[in-house]
């Protein structure tokens, strides 16, 4: 052994001693990197670990504050992750808290009770695999009733008791159901649907019978208390029979509207009253009909018909004849003794007589049909009453324009329904909803003038709108055009005086230039210096290079002069 080790150990410094020096820094680096990585492994192992109190996070800061502080009442040190879970130290610690917390109805609202036992095990024990089964079937049982249609949210609760050793002492299975209906759903009054849903809560659950099932809404009204409904039952009854009452009677009132409307017109057809008698009760009719039988079918091919028929045809036959020819008996007393034959058929003793009878018997079969028939309901009577409205006409004058009254409205003749149409107008309606005199219908139809007070003034208005709206158009054109009038003679007559402005300027400027230029003159002639401005003088460059330009381009000069009286 102590060979072995110095062997060993001679190995290791020999090794040791080839190798370089960056090599022993890399072992040197991997040796310590693995010493403090056993460290942090025992020391993390050591440590105790949290466990979260909640399987979810709480969202709500309220509730989070709530259980916080519950927390810190209990001296529980516990810590909120970053996904906003509370983790306290350990699992009894978790437990307490949870039924502490259940206990004073701390959860949050979306925690579901059966999460305390979503926790991972090695193993189950019979318990937790009977609340398991219970769970399921609720969450099961649940989705169901929310399959539903009518059915916005449903809540279930069952109560699954253990099995006793006697009958006498197991406690039944209950289960509690609240549900939500769905806005306009019928399912509180719908004995129907409130049926089924206890039908599929009782096949749900094993054992689970009709009275231990408790259904309410929100309002914790019981929906299948059928014992205390038959109350319920025949005002349910009566309101289905008011409503097919009431839609036979809109499907008679729009039969009738859909005759006359097209032909009077919406407005002038109203259905003042109509009532339909129906008899509710289920009967039952049987009849038995008797029709002749037919011998010779009839042949498609003709146009006219060979079929023959017969009342009856024979079936059986019976013939009987009995004949007789003799003396008839006739009794005597006992022996020793008269008969008791009286004095007067004594004397026809001994007489031969001859009797017969023939009987003949014939069955014949005829062709029967019997026809059993279920009416409910039925129509018993029908009253319909019916106004029909006249026409109002607006008056025209010879030009075709509407006439109208001293206040502004409109002209109109009242033209009543004439007798003809109202017999024609009762002939449509009777045969629109199926008239029978037999049981006793009644239609009526009577001309009634309708007020149509309120739509004459609407339309008079809009009239009067309307008017008024062409007349502000019309003067609103006529001062248009007055406005243009003005304006061009304005403009005509601005233009001519300035043109008689300007023209009086020039001649007063030329007599002016032409007396300085006669002073001019004048003085040139006399040799007499003349002062002349600079105005002057360019002015009087200006004329000589015009009177020049004349005289060189006088179709240039003309053309100027005629644009500048076309612009004036």
């Amino acid at each position: 052994m102590n060979n072995w080790l110095t062997n060993t150990a001679r190995q290791i410094r020999d090794l040791w001693g080839k190798w370089k020096p960056l090599q022993k820094g890399v072992f040197v680096a991997v040796l310590v990197a693995a010493v403090i990585g056993i460290v942090l492994l025992v020391s993390f192992s050591a440590a105790p670990r949290a466990v979260p109190l909640i399987s979810r996070a709480v969202i709500d800061d309220v509730e989070l504050n709530r259980i916080t502080t519950r927390l810190d009442q209990e001296n529980v040190s516990y810590s909120v992750t970053a996904d906003r879970r509370i983790m306290v130290p350990d699992e009894s610690t978790a437990q307490r808290m949870r039924a502490i917390l259940t206990r004073e109805d701390l959860l949050p609202r979306d925690t579901d009770p059966w999460e305390l036992f979503d926790i991972d095990r090695w193993t189950q024990t019979d318990f937790e695999r009977n609340v398991n089964l219970q769970r399921s079937i609720t969450r099961q049982l649940q989705q169901h009733i929310v399959a539903l249609d009518d059915v916005d949210a449903a809540s279930v609760n069952l109560v699954i008791p253990q099995a006793e050793l006697f009958r006498d002492d197991q406690n039944p299975v209950t289960a509690s159901v609240i549900i939500t209906p769905k806005p306009g759903s019928d399912i509180r009054e719908n004995r129907r649907k409130i049926e089924g849903i206890e039908k599929l809560i009782q096949f749900a659950v094993e054992g689970l019978r009709s009275e231990h099932i408790t259904i309410t809404d929100r309002a914790g009204i019981v929906l299948n208390d059928f014992e205390g409904m038959e109350g319920f039952d025949r005002l349910e009854l009566t309101r289905r029979e008011f409503n097919l009452k009431r839609e036979v009677e809109g499907r008679y009132i729009k039969a009738i509207h859909d005759a006359l409307s097209q032909i009077y017109g919406q407005s002038r057809v109203k259905v003042v009253n109509i009532d339909v008698d129906l008899l509710m009760g289920v009967r039952t009719s049987e009849t038995e009909e008797v029709f002749p039988i037919e011998t010779v079918p009839d042949d498609p091919r003709t146009p006219f018909s060979e079929r023959e028929f017969v009342m009856s045809v024979p079936r059986s036959t019976e013939m009987l004849e009995e004949l007789y020819e003799g003396t008839g008996f006739n009794p005597q007393g006992p022996p020793g003794q008269e008969g008791q034959t009286p004095p007067a058929y004594r004397d026809l003793d001994g007489m031969v007589g001859r009797w017969s009878n023939v009987e003949s018997r014939t069955n014949y079969e005829m062709n029967t049909r019997r026809l059993y028939e279920e009416k409910s309901p039925e129509i018993r009577r029908m009253t319909a009453s019916i106004a029909l409205d006249g026409v109002w006409r607006k008056q025209y004058d010879e030009q075709g324009n509407l006439v109208t009254n001293p206040d502004g409205s409109i002209a109109r003749e009242y033209v009543p329904v004439s007798q003809d149409e109202l017999d024609r107008a009762l002939d449509l309606a009777r045969n629109a909803v199926g008239f029978s005199q037999a049981r006793g219908d009644s239609v009526s139809v009577q001309h009634i003038q309708f007020d149509r007070s309120l739509e004459h003034e609407e339309e008079d208005a809009a009239f009067r709108r309307r008017r008024q709206i062409q007349m502000i158009i019309l003067y609103s054109l006529i001062g248009i055009a007055i406005l243009l009038v003005s304006f061009i003679v304005f403009r005509l007559i601005s233009r001519e005086i300035e043109r008689r402005r300007r023209l009086r300027e020039e001649e007063l400027a030329r007599q002016h230039q032409a007396m300085r230029e006669a002073a001019l003159r004048s003085a040139e002639e006399e040799g007499t210096d003349v002062e002349m401005s600079v105005e002057e003088r360019a002015r009087l460059e200006m004329q000589e290079n015009a009177i020049n330009m004349a005289r060189e381009h006088p179709e240039d000069v003309a053309q100027l002069i005629r644009t500048w009286l076309m612009e004036e």
